[in-house]
Formats: structure tokens, C-alpha cells, sequence
């Protein structure tokens, strides 16, 4: 059984979800959201050693039609900084929609509006985590 840590990437904050490939099941775990990126990357190193992932997921934002944009390439900065802080295979996801999917599964909960604050990144990183699952499958 191998743990996967996923990332739902902004330049505000990330989202972070868990996994393992033997469930194949998708958790949120936490909202990273320093200004700095030493101290979001501190973070990231520690949830690292905490969970000793065999592999990262990083979304990957596109528009709808699938072409890429500004977030694309920070997205995938992002994923080539991991790599080479980390030397951990990160596999880009599709991540379009997957805000919007995270929202609509926090309405459900009943947390809706700003209450999602806190919550919808990690949740979207979940959705990401999934979408991985699913395509590995």
C-alpha cells in the first residue's frame, strides 16, 4: 500500500488530500495558506515526513474546452519544484471543475458561502486525489 499526497495549487492557498492507491479513497487533509512561498513549502516538507507518500498529485487547471492558462504554468512549476525538493514522482490531474465539485459536495454538508472558505481547497485536492484514483484503476 503506497500514500499519495494530492495538491490543489493557488497562489493564496493549496489545498492538500491523502490516499492510499490500496483504497484508492481520497481524504482531505489540510489548507496550506502562507503568503511565503519558504514557509507553504516548510509545510509541505513536513506533511511529507508525516506521511512518507510514495507519489504527489498536483491539479492541473485548464478551461473547459482542456486548453491550458496562467495557473497551468504556475501549476506546473509548481509540480517541477516538488519533484526536485522532494525527488517524488508528481502526476499532473485534470483539475477543471474540480472547484466547483468541492463546493457542490460542501452544499450537501450544509457549509455553504464563506463557511466553504476553510474547507474548499482541500476538498477540491480531494476531488483531484479522486479523479487520480479512478483514472489508475
Amino acid at each position: 500500500m503506497s500514500t499519495v499526497l494530492a495538491f490543489d495549487f493557488g497562489e493564496v492557498r493549496i489545498g492538500v488530500a491523502t490516499g492510499s492507491t490500496e483504497l484508492g479513497i481520497a481524504t482531505p487533509l489540510e489548507t496550506i495558506a502562507f503568503e511565503e512561498n519558504d514557509k507553504k513549502f516548510a509545510r509541505i516538507e513536513a506533511l511529507i515526513k508525516e506521511w512518507q507518500p510514495a507519489q504527489l498529485v498536483v491539479g492541473l487547471p485548464c478551461y473547459l474546452d482542456g486548453t491550458e492558462h496562467d495557473m497551468s504554468r504556475l501549476a506546473r512549476k509548481f509540480a517541477n519544484r516538488l519533484n526536485g525538493r522532494f525527488s517524488l514522482p508528481v502526476h499532473l490531474v485534470d483539475e477543471r471543475l474540480s472547484s466547483a465539485a468541492a463546493s457542490s459536495a460542501l452544499n450537501e454538508t450544509g457549509l455553504r458561502g464563506r463557511k466553504q472558505k476553510t474547507a474548499l481547497d482541500q476538498v477540491a485536492a480531494m476531488q483531484i486525489l479522486q479523479t487520480y484514483f479512478d483514472g489508475i484503476e
